[in-house]
């Protein structure tokens, strides 16, 4: 079985409190398949606890594909943006 970053920040959130969240941050990132081909994103995402700490492994680049690994609408997850926080 292929290792899918997704799943993996589906098991860390099962096991996170009630309040997590996910910030867009509008940086430019890369990210690397396993077959080594680079896709360029012009922003990414990165994964908040209840108490406003980064939680590990949470950043990535498409919400489509954590919406689909969570069985969540898009428009369910709990996102915000960095005026948004603290």
């Amino acid at each position: 079985m292929a290792f899918n970053h997704y799943e993996k920040l589906r098991r860390i959130l099962a096991e996170e409190p009630e309040g997590w969240y996910i910030v867009r941050i509008d940086e430019p990132t890369t990210a690397t398949s396993f077959s080594g081909e680079k896709r360029h994103f012009d922003h990414y995402y990165r994964l908040y606890s209840a108490s406003d700490v980064q939680i590990k492994y949470g950043k990535f680049q498409q919400l489509e594909r954590l919406s689909r690994a969570l069985r969540l609408p898009v428009d369910m997850l709990p996102l915000r943006y960095p005026k948004d926080t603290i």
